[in-house]
């Protein structure tokens, strides 16, 4: 099954692939975290626990719309990342006792790829450029939670690489018992969990009166809208995305990539929007999805998709809202006093 889907051990494998306040203990760790002490294989960490995640329904500025809580997948593999990596999960690889990626050090994949390695019992090697000397000294949100959960987190800046992508292939030499996946896990591969997540919305979708749907979520790589939009596309269910990586053109670039030619709609700025910077609009309508919802969203691809939904909304009134939510939780503990430093 899996050289059909292209899966390479030993060389590399470059396809595409939560945070409340209340849940800090005193030493700083989630409560979620110190709750993984089985052994990691066990039966109650593995893939039947990683799907049909609930639908709750909220109002939003005015806006009636459902959301999918992929957030609420399992305490440590969730949201996009676990839809798009759980053919690694559910896969026999017998060999493999070593994960390698790499990306940035508070990238979501990291916590994600530390979560599946724990889940199958193997080895994270993510390699970064750099890491920031102060998140050495405090470590925060996606690196902090990769830590604990046993991931080597390796910079290649002081050895000389010009990039991580770089340095593992030509200095890692990874054997048949290596496992590498492209940055943010992009790949073909994404498209069984990603179409699991479809059938999920559509048997929910069977259950509801006769109506228009559209379902919305924000892009980095674009992978899973653009798997979204293959499955739900045929029975009449639009996807809706925004690019917060690129511009819309890095976002069909992508798409491309995956050898896909049919694309979800694009919602784009009228401005460039630059990911990672701190923006007020973006922060003020986090706040208010919290404030109205009751709900946290993710700071660095949520707020900018709900500004993009509102107009929208305002001029397909006819459509019903299906909003889904990625998790990426985590990251919101460094993005987070970013922003109150920033703007409170």
């Amino acid at each position: 099954m899996y050289a059909q889907n292209q899966i390479v051990l030993g060389v590399f494998l470059f396809v595409d692939l939560p945070f409340k306040p209340s849940t800090l203990t005193q030493s700083g760790s989630r409560e979620y975290l110190s709750a993984y002490n089985g052994q990691p294989n066990s039966s109650l960490d593995f893939p039947m626990l990683i799907a049909q995640s609930p639908i709750t329904e909220h109002r939003f500025e005015g806006l009636a719309f459902h959301l999918k809580r992929d957030d609420k997948l399992h305490p440590h593999f969730s949201g996009n990342k676990a839809r798009k990596l759980m053919a690694l999960l559910e896969g026999d690889f017998p060999d493999v006792t070593t994960l390698i990626s790499y990306g940035s050090a508070q990238a979501n994949s990291l916590y994600s790829f530390a979560a599946l390695a724990k889940l199958r019992g193997w080895n994270l090697e993510f390699y970064v450029d750099h890491i920031p000397a102060w998140l050495k000294n405090y470590p925060i949100g996606n690196y902090r939670g990769a830590l604990e959960l046993g991931a080597q987190i390796i910079e290649t800046r002081p050895l000389g690489a010009a990039h991580p992508r770089e340095f593992i292939e030509r200095n890692r030499n990874a054997g048949t018992d290596c496992l590498v996946i492209e940055e943010g896990g992009r790949s073909t591969l994404a498209e069984p969990g990603i179409k699991q997540l479809a059938m999920e919305i559509l048997e929910w979708i069977r259950h509801q009166a006769p109506q228009e749907w559209v379902v919305a979520l924000p892009s980095g790589t674009g992978t899973t809208a653009l798997y979204l939009h293959k499955h739900l596309q045929p029975h009449g269910v639009e996807v809706l995305t925004c690019p917060c990586v690129g511009d819309e053109a890095y976002l069909r670039e992508q798409f491309l990539s995956l050898g896909e030619t049919s694309h979800p709609t694009i919602i784009s700025p009228s401005t460039k929007h630059y990911f990672g910077h701190l923006y007020a609009e973006d922060y003020q309508v986090w706040q208010n999805l919290l404030t109205q919802t009751h709900v946290e969203f993710d700071l660095l691809y949520d707020p900018l998709m709900w500004r993009l939904l509102l107009p929208w909304r305002e001029a397909h009134p006819a459509q019903n809202l299906l909003y889904l939510h990625q998790g990426g939780l985590l990251g919101n503990e460094s993005m987070l006093p970013r922003y109150e430093r920033q703007f409170s």
